[in-house]
């Protein structure tokens, strides 16, 4: 019985919002759906499990339908889902009264249940989020009724407002397979048993790396899962170390030099780190405009001769400012480094005035 696994999809978010490409990454986000459906009809996959939040929040009636569109587009594949933490089932939702189409099962009960497909004899338990939180561990004892079957736990969680999970309980539960949501990195917990899919795009730039499904296989009993990585955009972190003689020129050379190498497409943080010349001051504003630019963290420190600067301004406040400190940041203390810096640039700034 081969399978395929899918975690937070999160559909309706708006990635980096009032960035020119948030648009489109709501719709890369729609159409990674279509892209799971497209691998389900080549690889000939029997069971399409959706583990949570597939929603980013509570849907409305055309995102379902649109959803649903989508999964009725497979062709030989059945398909179990469940709501998680961000598509909680409110009262009286349309979401988990919804009539999907033939292939498509939600297990939309608070309370643990289960569907059997009687030409997979697979059977798959699970249950939604009927609040923003279930701080109960909920599925630690759960256990199949029939170990005759093919046995799957489809759930959502893993933190301590989220259904706290005890992964050694489950490992010996009697599963063939756990497939979990929330967590948004991919992770194998237990080779083989349980896994987190992770999401399928990245939503934030907080999620760097490869994002994906689980594609598996149960065999004579015997489960194998591999992850397969499917997003289209990357979050890429980069550092550049700065140097006192690097220009504004050199660095924009060295950015745009990044993002030819590693993709236009992708979307990146910069590091900015070392030491710059303390006469001139980074141009942020030109940074971000050469390329998919969500961040520039500064980190860079003036290249300040402090033993010069005091001798020329001993006389005054900087270099009362600097006698005072300088001490201590030879001596390694950290706070009172930071604030020598921050202090002498905005006094050398004043004097210019």
């Amino acid at each position: 019985m081969k399978f395929l696994h899918v975690g937070d999809i999160h559909l309706g978010v708006e990635p980096d919002k009032d960035r020119e490409w948030s648009k489109a990454r709501q719709q890369e986000i729609w159409d990674s759906v279509a892209r799971v459906v497209d691998v389900c009809n080549a690889e000939e996959v029997d069971l399409l499990l959706l583990a949570g939040d597939i929603f980013h929040s509570q849907p409305l009636v055309r995102q379902i339908k649109d959803l649903d569109y989508r999964l009725s587009n497979l062709e030989n594949t059945k398909v179990v889902m469940l709501a998680g933490n961000h598509d909680y089932i409110r009262e009286n939702s349309k979401y988990g009264n919804y009539e999907w189409s033939s292939n498509v099962t939600m297990l939309s009960g608070k309370e643990m249940n289960s569907v059997y497909f009687e030409e997979l004899n697979t059977e798959i338990y699970g249950f939604s989020y009927h609040s923003r939180e279930i701080t109960g561990a909920n599925i630690d004892l759960v256990k199949p009724v029939d170990k005759s079957k093919i046995n799957i736990l489809l759930a959502h969680g893993g933190d301590e407002k989220h259904m706290p999970i005890n992964f050694k309980s489950l490992q010996y539960a009697g599963f063939h397979y756990i497939a979990l949501g929330h967590i948004h990195l991919p992770q194998i917990i237990v080779p083989d048993m349980i896994a987190y899919a992770g999401v399928l795009e990245p939503i934030d730039k907080t999620e760097t790396g490869d994002r994906g499904y689980i594609l598996g296989d149960i065999i004579n009993g015997k489960t194998k899962i591999n992850f397969n990585k499917s997003n289209i955009r990357s979050y890429l972190e980069k550092t550049i170390k700065v140097t006192p003689n690097m220009s504004n020129a050199e660095l924009q050379d060295e950015v745009k030099k990044i993002i030819e190498n590693e993709g236009r497409e992708n979307i990146y943080i910069f590091r900015l780190k070392g030491y710059s010349d303390p006469d001139i001051e980074i141009e942020s504003d030109i940074l971000y405009k050469l390329g998919n630019i969500v961040e520039i963290d500064d980190q860079t420190e003036p290249d300040y001769d402090f033993e010069r600067l005091y001798e020329v301004n001993k006389d005054n406040m900087i270099g009362m400012f600097i006698g005072d400190l300088l001490p201590e940041v030879k001596a390694g203390k950290l706070l009172e480094k930071k604030a020598l810096y921050y202090g002498l640039k905005a006094l050398l700034a004043a004097k210019e005035v």
